[in-house]
């Protein structure tokens, strides 16, 4: 990966701005996220007067800004006095992993901003199918009608890790434009890690946002992207190009770009390119955080055990989820979003008190059961045949 500074105000395709923000204050956000598109050519360089402007932030559960879950009020907030600054008409949409769009988005604190601005909610509750000709595995997708009516996308994807992706960045942001259940069927559908990363890549060749600007000022690491610890990383991201960003976050939590499935397959489809980036603002030293904890161990390819190895060994050696039931409140959220059938988690018959239990045989290893459970209780584990074969390289 080859990385050039450029203090100019003119920016390559390729161009990745860093820029320090130690906290939330509105007048810090608003002055760094002015500099950071000032860095990549101005607002206007993005939006003409009347465009219509989808703000795209993650919105996967309904928790408060201090757990790190979603795009935080204070960067939607300057990111669209911004835009609406040079005409933009916006609106702001997410369709979240569970739950209703407009009751998530009040309890994330962003339906306050948006009143304020009069910025409405989108429709991401229906879609409509569209084709996608280009797709390399995707030849069309069900798009949420709020992404459609829209000129065009500003994504906000926040920094976390991520159970199956290694980290939730600028690429993965837009698998929330795909409406409700339906991204359950997705993971039934690209039940492999590199086909399903595929798949988030064609939708964002598909989307095409104009620009992405990452809140990593309280990110999470750990067990995320729902239920991980949230952790001071103090940086906001520019880019047009998603797969330069999230290279970029990984070199700055000293994560390895080839263990993020999107990178690559971004880089191949041409998507954008991380291997000759040009980095602006700050020095990515000023933001180093090596000691964030992500999975950093590399994955144990799900189709090479599919291939050479019975499927019964397959549960000893692929990371799974499992429960923890001190702290399971048996709600069921689990079983609900479970995207297979017959489902891989549900409630025995045989200990109806008891927190669901999985079959590993049934599971597909999407983990939309950890990254969606209300109460934390959810983590993902290596089983021991996994471990040893790690060990020794394989």
């Amino acid at each position: 990966m080859n990385i050039t500074r450029e203090d100019k105000n003119v920016a390559g395709p390729s161009a990745v701005v860093v820029l320090r923000c130690d906290s939330y204050a509105p007048d810090l956000v608003q002055k760094c996220i002015e500099q950071g598109v000032n860095l990549l050519g101005g607002a206007g360089r993005f939006v003409q007067p009347g465009d219509r402007i989808l703000l795209k932030p993650n919105l996967l559960n309904g928790k408060v800004p201090e757990k790190a879950v979603t795009t935080h009020p204070a960067v939607f907030k300057a990111v669209a006095e911004v835009f609406r600054s040079k005409g933009a008409v916006l609106s702001y949409g997410d369709s979240p992993g569970f739950g209703r769009p407009a009751a998530v988005a009040q309890r994330s604190g962003l339906a306050e901003i948006a009143a304020l601005l009069n910025i409405p909610l989108a429709d991401f509750h229906t879609g409509r199918t569209v084709s996608f000709p280009e797709g390399h595995l995707c030849k069309q997708f069900t798009i949420a009608q709020g992404a459609l009516d829209a000129d065009g996308i500003i994504s906000l994807p926040k920094l976390k890790t991520h159970a199956l992706t290694r980290i939730t960045g600028a690429t993965k942001n837009q698998f929330g434009c795909v409406p409700g259940t339906l991204k359950g069927e997705f993971h039934g559908r690209f039940n492999k890690i590199a086909r399903f990363s595929e798949m988030l890549v064609d939708l964002t060749r598909f989307l095409m946002p104009r620009l992405y600007i990452m809140d990593g000022i309280l990110s999470m690491e750990g067990n995320g992207p729902g239920n991980g610890t949230p952790r001071w990383t103090n940086l906001l991201l520019l880019s047009t190009d998603p797969v330069a960003l999230d290279a970029i976050v990984c070199q700055i939590i000293d994560l390895d770009p080839k263990l993020v499935p999107t990178i690559a397959t971004g880089q191949e489809a041409g998507l954008g390119n991380y291997r000759e980036t040009t980095l602006l603002g700050d020095p990515i030293a000023m933001c180093a955080c090596p000691d964030f904890k992500v999975n950093r161990k590399p994955a144990l390819s799900t189709d090479s055990v599919n291939r050479f190895l019975v499927p019964v060994m397959r549960r000893h050696m692929i990371p799974r989820p499992f429960i923890r039931e001190d702290l399971c409140s048996r709600c069921g959220t689990c079983v609900q979003m479970c995207p297979v059938s017959p489902k891989a988690i549900d409630f025995r018959p045989t200990a109806p008190a008891g927190p669901p239990q999985y079959d590993y045989q049934q599971c597909i290893r999407c983990y939309c059961c950890q990254e969606i459970c209300p109460d934390s209780a959810i983590e993902v584990e290596t089983p021991w045949l996994g471990k040893w074969l790690r060990n020794y390289g394989f």
